[in-house]
């Protein structure tokens, strides 16, 4: 048997943040994060939405970037203290992942976060609140999912929590939201949406559900992505429904060994932070090398390359040419091929790889992946990634 989750409702459309007016609840406790949502004037309009319904509302402002235990530990101590029936979150991945997180320790204080960290083993959740996800990035799309990604930095891993219960609600994909995002993180999170897309087409849990909601999710990045990227309003209203769409399809089908890769890499090197769009960006085109070597997974992935009107006749031809569109469109997009080209330091790299490959063998998205990986395979599949080599293995 298989499942497929959305939220409730999505309502979608230029200037559908007002729907906030329309929950109904008493107290409702609002996340955000580092102050993007304040300045283009979002924030202030959410709030006057949510008391023009009749809410109280308090602001959690400030989670960072890829959020930390400590600071879902402190949204979650706030929120007993205010005691709210909604809890809605509005930016990009980040808060509302630390919102879903927030969540969970808000109606179960005695939880652990290890607790959270195995599959599927979350508490029965909206005992005390219901959740609404606003986004304002085109990527993560966890306003549909039932993913949330936390990091501790102490250990410098990113932890991808995973249970139908933080599906919200009710996600609000407001494209207004998204008409003053930088270039460059048009570009990263877009490439994660195709990376979500595609990773979910060829996951060994895909199924009739997902894949009409994957193939329609990567024709579109394909269609609307350069263009967003260079400012076209039109494209980048597209792309924040492709990136939901997208989002709807894995968080039912899984993911695969880009994510692993990516949760393990980004906040492991000294000489910074690789985001998590495009370190997916710089994996993705080796991933699909690696899990062609399995005939179903080369099947799937030459289907996509089929669909999508990409050149070639056999299965490696067809495959080939995804990959070759990738590649095209990081160049376009000005995304590294490499790990040594984004900058990390060779030495560094080396030293820490075969810790990482293990954590990455270990992560969660990993049992989805077409084909098993081993930890001395992985090395050699990250080792490609530094250097640009090709994976014939």
């Amino acid at each position: 048997m298989s499942r497929f989750t959305l939220p409730r409702d999505i309502y979608h459309g230029k200037g559908c943040l007002a729907e906030l007016k329309n929950l109904k609840g008493k107290k409702a406790f609002l996340v955000v994060g580092g102050g993007s949502m304040k300045r283009q004037g979002f924030l202030d309009k959410a709030v006057n939405y949510l008391k023009e319904g009749g809410m109280e509302v308090e602001v959690f402002e400030g989670v960072e970037p890829d959020p930390s235990v400590e600071t879902v530990m402190k949204g979650a101590e706030a929120m007993r203290a205010f005691q709210p029936d909604w809890i809605v979150s509005m930016g990009g991945g980040s808060p509302i992942d630390a919102a879903k997180a927030m969540w969970a320790f808000y109606e179960y204080p005695d939880t652990t976060f290890e607790d959270l960290c195995i599959p599927f083993n979350f508490p029965e959740l909206r005992q005390k609140a219901k959740f609404a996800a606003i986004p304002s990035t085109s990527g993560t799309a966890t306003e549909v999912t039932a993913f949330s990604v936390i990091t501790n930095y102490q250990t410098g891993v990113k932890y991808p929590l995973a249970d139908f219960n933080i599906t919200p609600d009710v996600a609000i994909v407001d494209p207004d939201l998204v008409a003053g995002l930088p270039a460059k993180q048009v570009a990263y999170t877009g490439m994660d949406a195709l990376t979500h897309a595609i990773e979910a087409y060829v996951s060994t849990l895909h199924g009739p559900f997902t894949n009409p909601l994957a193939l329609q999710a990567i024709e579109m990045v394909f269609d609307y992505l350069p263009a967003s990227y260079n400012g076209n309003m039109d494209a980048r209203e597209q792309m924040h429904y492709a990136q939901c769409l997208a989002g709807m399809a894995f968080s039912n089908a899984l993911l695969g060994i880009v994510h692993s890769m990516a949760h393990k890499t980004g906040a492991a090197f000294s000489t910074g932070h690789i985001p998590h769009g495009c370190a997916n960006a710089i994996y993705l085109p080796y991933v699909i090398q690696y899990n062609a070597h399995v005939p179903t997974a080369m099947r799937d992935y030459a289907e996509i390359a089929r669909r999508m009107g990409l050149p070639g006749t056999s299965e490696q031809a067809l495959v080939n040419s995804l990959c070759e569109k990738i590649n095209d469109f990081n160049r376009r997009l000005n995304i590294p091929k490499t790990l040594k080209e984004f900058g990390i330091d060779e030495e560094e790299f080396k030293s820490k790889l075969p810790k990482i490959a293990e954590l990455a063998v270990g992560d969660a998205c990993t049992g989805s992946n077409p084909r098993p990986i081993t930890p001395a395979e992985m090395e050699k599949l990250l080792t490609c990634t530094y250097y640009g080599t090709e994976v014939d293995f």
